[in-house]
């Protein structure tokens, strides 16, 4: 029997199986006092290395995709933004959109949990195995001009389209710089109908040709983007300014929405397989 052990133990090694070697004794005592059987045992210890093994997994996976700090569907207040359809949200975490290379535009006022759902659904198909990258859009675009500049941009178009997701952040907060629209428009061209995306932004689509400082190549972009997307539109208060509404200057507070609307009223049906086309509210 021992040399038996002596011999497991060593497979274990050798195969990497750090948890299983660590479970293994604790499973024999279960095993000899007829607690599990010997499948039981098998199927424990090999439960354990899987458990293990997908949990570095997902951290490296979502420290690598840049959806750091990690956000979730379960910590986001659905209750503080009734403007959000739980159900709605919650069935684009079945990641359909991704199989389908859908773009998802969250839009909404700053502090309504954009990013939040953005950053939440990427951790979502990061454990289903997906590919994903996270950044903002001026990120996005300083990283394609420095590509241009030294002559990698077909490099680093392929880099940001070989993700099953690509989330883009902050699109309208920070001005385009000359030649960035133009750049973004070739990754968005590049990724049509090929691989899905999760685009957040404080700026309605009528506001795009100011926001990309080109109204032509806005155009092509809503163009692509809005072919195949999902638009989520949140009309709500900025959950980080909830507590400090008296702090805010008076003109600030004249134009922002600092507590939770009312509930809306429901207008039909969500779909039966749970797809969202356009959700406002």
């Amino acid at each position: 029997m021992t040399e038996i052990l002596d011999r497991i133990r060593a497979s274990l090694v050798g195969l990497r199986m750090a948890r299983a070697l660590e479970a293994l004794d604790h499973t024999l005592r279960r095993l000899e006092r007829g607690e599990i059987t010997a499948i039981e045992a098998i199927d424990g210890l090999l439960a354990e290395e899987h458990v293990t093994r997908e949990g570095r997994r997902v951290t490296v996976a979502v420290k690598t995709a840049r959806l750091m700090p990690i956000k979730t569907l379960e910590s986001f207040d659905f209750s503080f933004q009734p403007s959000l359809d739980r159900g709605r949200i919650l069935a684009l975490a079945q990641l359909h959109f991704i199989e389908r290379a859908e773009v998802v535009h969250l839009l909404g006022p700053p502090g309504t949990g954009k990013s939040h759902l953005a950053t939440a659904l990427g951790v979502e198909a990061v454990r289903a195995g997906k590919r994903v990258y996270r950044a903002s859009l001026a990120e996005i675009i300083d990283a394609l001009s420095r590509a241009e500049r030294d002559g990698r941009l077909p490099e680093k178009l392929r880099f940001f389209s070989r993700n099953s997701l690509l989330i883009v952040d902050e699109i309208g907060y920070l001005p385009i710089t000359p030649g960035g629209a133009n750049l973004f428009f070739q990754l968005v061209n590049h990724r049509y109908e090929k691989g899905a995306m999760i685009l957040t932004s404080n700026r309605g689509f009528a506001e795009w040709g100011e926001v990309f400082g080109d109204p032509v190549v806005a155009t092509a972009l809503l163009d692509r983007l809005l072919h195949h997307a999902i638009v989520v539109q949140i009309e709500g208060a900025s959950y980080r300014l909830r507590a400090h509404a008296d702090l805010m200057p008076e003109h600030t507070r004249a134009h922002a929405t600092i507590a939770p609307p009312p509930q809306p009223k429901r207008r039909g049906r969500p779909p039966k397989d749970g797809r969202i086309d356009q959700l406002h509210g």
